[in-house]
């Protein structure tokens, strides 16, 4: 539709917006949890739970993360291939960080573990790439 200005924008922009949202709520479900535990600078242990949703989350998708997906459908797979910018992205979300330090005998030894706590985030599979947008 042309405004009387001869523009497409306006048209092309609703456009845009009712395609995406369109895929959003077309877009799966899933409960996503990870936990890393570094001690003594050390990498201790790392967790990641995926679980489709049992019942429809609430919520306004957020900022949404782009992964390669390599033709595959397993989100747990795609998170794990694409581990390093799933991390930089969850960062932003809400971390927990819960750090301890003790010094016994001039030694000094410390944990810190990061948690994700559950969130249900919406999830898109396309041929190539899948997008993950948590619900807030």
């Amino acid at each position: 539709m042309r405004s009387r200005d001869g523009n497409y924008s306006f048209s092309l922009s609703v456009c845009t917006l009712i395609l995406f949202y369109s895929t959003l709520l077309s877009a799966d479900e899933y409960l996503i949890s990870y936990r890393y535990t570094v001690k003594d600078a050390t990498l201790y242990s790392e967790t990641l739970h995926v679980s489709k949703a049992m019942k429809k989350c609430s919520g306004i998708p957020q900022k949404e993360l782009v992964l390669d997906t390599n033709e595959q459908d397993d989100l747990k797979k795609i998170i794990s291939d694409n581990a390093e910018r799933f991390i930089a992205y969850i960062h932003n979300l809400a971390m927990h960080v819960k750090h301890n330090e003790t010094t016994i005998n001039s030694k000094n030894t410390f944990t810190t573990i990061l948690t994700l706590q559950t969130t249900c985030f919406k999830v898109d599979f396309n041929e190539n790439f899948a997008r993950i947008a948590p619900l807030k």
